[in-house]
């Protein structure tokens, strides 16, 4: 029976990058692998996954894959000696079906340490920092406390008792790794004995337990970049969890959060806060003196100020980490109805109410549009 055409199996096209080829066929490969396909789906499943690792082992190697674009599948017929004969394209395969093992049976992710030992690298930190609003505009510079692992004095690393040393595992020989089947398939693994170390410590150390370490306090110094926003990480490189077996470490993250402000609230570069104004001084205006995080400001109040009245400072509010300039500040006007009035304080309102009255809807700028929009609400 003839063959497929290779883009056909594996459903890309011609021009198809080699990211497009390795991720069909890792598609196709976990959804006919053997161990997921039972019964009577067993034979035509295996049939499958066979075609499509013959064609990703000839796709993925550009040498091949120009002879059999060239040539078709005599190209890469080992029997024909074309230019793509041969096993030079079994890399490109093993790298691509190594990832698919690794997503299948858990299989861990490292590189190759000395003696080749699998070597991991450290997990990441995480630190949540809390700061002010002024100290995110202006940034600063802070000490913090983290965990940090040391050798073990009493040890001096080794993670064996005084007089004592570790031994070769007997289960991988050294290697830290051991052979699985799965199916018809030989999976490397880490070896659960020595956990990848390649070994065995029959007397630990008191003091580190047997890992060589012992967990500390560091104090270290960070830097906080002007305009820095609540959620931002910084990443101090080399910092988490050291590595296992010569692995390099992990990073810590420094969590940003930004505490509540008694007057601003931020959004994004700019600032907002409400001003509390009399009523005197909205009805008469005046200046009045304003916060900013730069120190004080004055707005000039128009006559006839009504709640909710906003002005805008320019310049006034925070430069973020990739801004070029500095937001605004938004001072919201909020009227203040005067309280705990004296009788004779209450006599002059309402003689002032009567005043009003007595003038018309032109000392109400919204009472007519108001009374309007009810008598439509009710007709």
């Amino acid at each position: 029976m003839s063959k497929r055409d290779y883009y056909e199996v594996l459903g890309v096209p011609k021009n198809a990058s080699d990211e497009e080829i390795k991720k069909a066929y890792r598609k196709l490969a976990m959804k006919h692998h053997p161990d997921r396909n039972q019964g009577d789906a067993a034979k035509p499943a295996e049939e499958k996954f066979k075609e499509a690792k013959e064609a990703y082992e000839m796709l993925s190697d550009p040498q091949k894959r120009t002879a059999y674009d060239q040539y078709g599948h005599a190209g890469v017929d080992p029997n024909m000696r074309g230019p793509g004969g041969g096993a030079e394209g079994f890399g490109g395969f093993a790298e691509a079906f190594g990832d698919i093992f690794g997503d299948m049976f858990g299989q861990q992710r490292g590189g190759r340490g000395a003696g080749g030992r699998q070597v991991y690298r450290g997990s990441d930190l995480s630190y949540a920092m809390e700061i002010t609003l002024e100290e995110a505009a202006r940034g600063k510079e802070a000490q913090i406390r983290i965990p940090s692992w040391e050798s073990c004095d009493t040890c001096h690393g080794s993670g064996a008792k005084p007089g004592t040393s570790a031994k070769t595992c007997g289960t991988c020989q050294g290697s830290g790794t051991v052979q699985m089947r799965q199916g018809f398939f030989s999976v490397q693994q880490t070896c659960p004995h020595c956990r990848g170390t390649g070994k065995i410590i029959p007397e630990p150390c008191a003091t580190c337990h047997g890992q060589g370490k012992v967990k500390k306090q560091k104090t270290l110094e960070v830097k906080i970049p002007a305009g820095i926003d609540d959620g931002m990480r910084i990443r101090s490189t080399g910092n988490g969890e050291p590595g296992t077996n010569g692995g390099p470490p992990g990073d810590l993250y420094i969590e940003i959060r930004i505490k509540k402000h008694d007057i601003f609230e931020r959004d994004g570069d700019d600032l907002h806060c409400q001003v509390p104004v009399s009523f005197i001084t909205a009805a008469l205006g005046g200046e009045i003196e304003v916060p900013t995080l730069q120190g004080k400001a004055a707005i000039d109040i128009p006559e006839g100020t009504q709640a909710g009245k906003q002005f805008r400072l320019r310049g006034k509010g925070i430069k973020g980490v990739r801004s070029s300039y500095p937001g605004d500040l938004y001072c919201h006007i909020a009227v203040e109805t005067p309280v705990k009035l004296t009788e004779h304080q209450r006599k002059l309102l309402r003689e002032l109410e009567e005043s009003l009255k007595k003038g018309g809807a032109k000392h109400s700028p919204s009472g007519e549009s108001w009374t309007d929009r009810l008598k439509n609400l009710f007709t």
